[in-house]
């Protein structure tokens, strides 16, 4: 599919089947959801730009590669289950700011219900804007969809938001790119479909309940 990044490593491979069995309990499912996580956050992580940077070792001083300081890079996590990602995108990337967003899905009409945003009303010099938009499942994708629109509405570009999860079905990545066909979507795995529920079909089940051991 265009726009849509599947990262093939045994690792990622390794920890599916891990969170995906029914056996696992919610430790071992957090566990490997957070492997899968730093995966797929390393490769979300190579559109930032780079600057030159000078750095003295203890052996001389060389110009060096690093992450633009001047970028604002914020991670939004849909919640609850989106939080699984915020411990180790704060490893991995210190300087991201966290930006919670806070919606449950309608079991009756499937569609997003908000009841928490934490992201800047403004966002002077969007094209500094990076954004990472993280949620371990896209099922339905109405969700992301909102998420989506809450920084591409104050003219952040396209090309600077990414859609993180696990396990995405193909329903989802179809409903996303009807409304932005450019956006980046990076995922460990498309699975087969949505079952009358909107459950991802094999999925892992309910993704909250079984990272939150509820």
């Amino acid at each position: 599919m265009d726009n849509v990044r599947v990262i093939k490593n045994p690792v990622v491979y390794l920890n599916l089947c891990v969170m995906r069995d029914k056996n696992t309990d919610s430790q071992g499912v957090r566990i490997a959801a957070r492997k899968i996580t730093r995966c797929l956050l390393y490769e979300a992580a190579k559109n930032l730009p780079l600057v030159d940077t000078e750095i003295t070792t203890p052996l001389t001083t060389f110009t060096a590669k690093t992450v633009d300081p001047d970028i604002n890079l914020i991670i939004s996590p849909i919640l609850r289950a989106g939080l699984i990602f915020t411990d180790e995108a704060i490893d991995i990337l210190p300087q991201a700011t966290i930006r919670h967003i806070g919606m449950y899905r309608d079991e009756k009409t499937l569609k997003p219900v908000w009841y928490y945003n934490k992201v800047p009303m403004e966002a002077p010099n969007p094209e500094k804007f990076y954004i990472y938009i993280t949620d371990p499942m896209l099922a339905t994708g109405n969700s992301l969809i909102e998420a989506i629109k809450l920084y591409a509405d104050k003219g952040i570009p396209i090309d600077n938001i990414k859609v993180i999860c696990m396990i995405a079905a193909p329903q989802g990545i179809e409903n996303i790119h009807k409304h932005y066909p450019d956006i980046e979507i990076i995922t460990a795995a498309i699975d087969s479909h949505l079952n009358e529920k909107g459950y991802i079909v094999p999925g892992m089940g309910d993704a909250g309940d079984r990272i939150f051991n509820t």
